[in-house]
């Protein structure tokens, strides 16, 4: 290996961490202002109703969702969606990191099921614009994905 290619690498791998980093702002951010939306049917739902104010799709699956065909079968279908209509998306593994983020637990106190985060929206109200510099940073980084063909980049979300 070059010296070119271990700094290439190693620079890629900082990038990548700087936007998770900055995905994990923008949730946090976003749940503060009421801004998420979560769930696959609930974002189905938005998105057919009000795809204008969708900024951002986050897709999440664990291996052990890998062999969900109702998940996938889904997850192309939001795909497809967000890519009609101009809406990032991106590819996370780290559900257990998602519900750390979101403040969610395994069960709530009356024992119903916890909410589905396979599929989170971030949305962008005009009334109140979102201001978040994760945001733009998430956005440039979809952007950036799509100029090098890489339509739905992929991020890990390490436990914190």
């Amino acid at each position: 290996m070059t010296l070119e290619e271990v700094v290439g690498t190693n620079s890629t791998e900082q990038k990548m961490e700087t936007v998770s980093q900055a995905v994990e702002e923008l949730l946090v951010a976003a749940q503060r202002q009421d801004c998420l939306t979560v769930g696959v049917y609930e974002s189905a739902k938005l998105m057919n109703v009000d795809p204008d104010s969708v900024v951002l799709c986050l897709l999440a699956t664990d291996e052990e969702d890998e062999d969900d065909i109702a998940l996938q079968i889904h997850f192309t279908l939001l795909q497809a969606f967000c890519c009609d209509n101009d809406i990032n998306i991106v590819r996370v593994s780290g559900v257990r990191r998602l519900s750390q983020l979101l403040g969610e637990d395994t069960e709530d106190s009356n024992g119903n099921e916890p909410r589905d985060l396979h599929c989170i929206l971030v949305t962008n109200p005009p009334v109140q614009p979102l201001q978040c510099q994760a945001l733009q940073h998430v956005s440039s980084f979809c952007e950036q994905s799509r100029c090098s063909n890489q339509w739905v980049p992929y991020l890990e979300l390490r436990d914190g």
